[in-house]
């Protein structure tokens, strides 16, 4: 997979966020996570990481997933699945 920037990252999984969220119309910033958003409940979570797994070609871990506090881990993870 083609490496690309973490403004394009961000840009990508901010229009995945857009889609799953479509009543959510505030900020998408690396600090965005659940309780922040009234949709983003756990069904809303698998189905964030589906998408974001399809869109970028990777395969997040279980342990990664539950790690996740914001975005900002999420982008920060799909940057090192770019760089196995």
């Amino acid at each position: 997979m083609n490496e690309i920037s973490r403004d394009a990252i961000l840009a990508d999984v901010t229009e995945v966020i857009r889609d799953i969220f479509d009543e959510y119309e505030g900020p998408v910033t690396p600090d965005l996570n659940a309780a922040k958003v009234p949709q983003w409940d756990s069904l809303a979570h698998v189905q964030l990481m589906v998408l974001l797994e399809k869109k970028f070609g990777i395969r997040f871990k279980m342990s990664e997933i539950q790690s996740f506090k914001n975005l900002g881990d999420v982008i920060a993870s799909i940057e090192n699945a770019q760089e196995r």
